[in-house]
């Protein structure tokens, strides 16, 4: 097949499990011989993998997109003079701002890229169905990163006459993390989009149960698919580590919980057999994370434990990889219902458990690998009781790790991902024939 992926990047900040979904299953389809282009929009997308390059350039960059919604001069400017603000430079030094938008200016941003012909970014929808048009072949497929780019929707099909499929990943936190009127609206533009939309890829059947009613679908055009990862970059470590060492590797934002795993490090430090034990925190964070930080590595001096936690900037490639197999146990006290969960299938493909609020894909995932435990409240006491035992026992921590390894195995391969996903693919592209 021949397939356009269209991906927001993220300005690479933060560990962004849409991102790192969507490059595996770029990379794992290329290498089975489909004819597959990633597209970026908004941001740079820094890559994973050295195995990988984007030849596309970007679209709706996300300077241009903003000085468009704002001033309606820049709606008509010359395509040299928008050229100046997708310099990949400058993109990825505004990308460290991200984040720091008002919340009026990224509802007001949303809504009109949910109107698609009819926003105020037109102009980039043309400049990339032009693209697609005169720069490749046309593909046999256009697939949208998430319904958010649902305004993409009706113009790719009307104009290229190519189906469009969209993946479906945690749309509903941001929709509704808008604020009102802003979120009504955006909820009422999804649902007319969603019309032109020919099928939808759910990443897990918690998330497609919840988001389906939202979008006023039908279970025909719904499809769940696992989306794995690429169980050969992963090694599980042999022993467990001398030291026992809890992970984090999210974002580092409330939402993600790190000050509900803080404070149940803290509550672990004062048990004496546990002394020794250390904190690991990776995933990057926006500019608008940064005040949260710092209040929360004041607590740890305030506690005397600023030496026992380290924050990892690097979360990218193998560095990563080589991070997690020196890890205990990992855990990320969510507190929004995650569709995907992608720290927890890295930390159990490397034969690490996993410690996760009991919401979301984590009961799903966790019934099928065997390679966690679920705790049932956000309180720092639970999961310092759930972390306890683990960190005491290595070798239950150790059995449980491998037991999560085997079930990666099993079920969220990115080989068999990328079947189901290919069949998927096949069945929407025969019926638009």
């Amino acid at each position: 097949m021949k397939i356009i992926q269209i991906t927001p990047g993220s300005g690479d900040n933060f560990y962004c499990e849409n991102c790192l979904r969507d490059q595996t299953l770029v990379k794992t389809l290329f290498a089975q011989g489909h004819e597959i282009m990633m597209v970026p929009l908004y941001l740079p997308i820094r890559l994973d993998s050295p195995k990988m390059t984007i030849n596309a350039p970007i679209f709706y960059g996300g300077i241009n997109v903003y000085l468009q919604q704002k001033l309606g001069l820049f709606r008509k400017t010359p395509r040299w003079l928008d050229s100046l603000f997708d310099n990949r430079s400058l993109l990825s030094k505004i990308s460290k701002k991200a984040g720091m938008t008002s919340s009026k200016d990224l509802g007001e941003t949303t809504i009109s890229m949910l109107k698609g012909e009819h926003g105020h970014q037109v102009k980039e929808l043309d400049r990339l169905i032009e693209w697609i048009s005169s720069d490749m072949e046309i593909p046999d497929v256009v697939i949208l990163s998430n319904v958010l780019l649902g305004g993409l929707a009706p113009a790719l099909r009307e104009r290229l006459k190519v189906p469009v499929v969209c993946l479906l990943q945690d749309e509903e936190a941001f929709v509704d993390g808008l604020g009102e009127p802003y979120s009504s609206e955006a909820w009422a533009l999804i649902q007319k989009c969603s019309k032109e939309i020919d099928a939808f890829i759910s990443v897990s059947k918690a998330y497609a149960d919840r988001i389906a009613p939202r979008l006023n679908l039908h279970e025909a055009r719904l499809h769940t698919v696992y989306m794995g990862i690429d169980i050969k970059d992963y090694q599980p470590a042999e022993t467990m580590p001398a030291i026992p060492a809890i992970g984090f590797l999210s974002r580092m934002c409330p939402q993600r919980g790190l000050d509900t795993l803080i404070d149940a490090f803290i509550l672990l430090k004062q048990r004496p057999e546990l002394k020794s034990c250390c904190l690991q925190i990776s995933g990057g964070m926006s500019q608008a994370d940064e005040p949260f930080i710092r209040d929360l590595q004041r607590k740890l001096k305030r506690a005397g434990l600023t030496g026992d936690v380290v924050f990892i900037p690097e979360f990218l490639g193998e560095g990563r990889r080589q991070w997690l197999t020196g890890l205990s146990v990992m855990c990320v006290p969510e507190r929004e219902e995650a569709a995907y969960g992608l720290f927890a299938l890295e930390a159990q493909a490397s034969g690490v458990p996993v410690i996760v609020p009991k919401i979301g894909i984590f009961p799903e995932m966790l019934q099928l690998t065997g390679g966690g435990l679920l705790v049932d409240s956000n309180a720092p006491e639970k999961f310092a009781a759930a972390l306890a035992p683990l960190l005491i026992n290595p070798d239950n921590a150790f059995s449980l790790g491998q037991k999560g390894r085997k079930g990666i195995e099993a079920h969220f391969d990115i080989q068999k991902t990328s079947r189901d996903y290919v069949g998927v693919l096949e069945k929407v592209i025969h019926r638009s024939a």
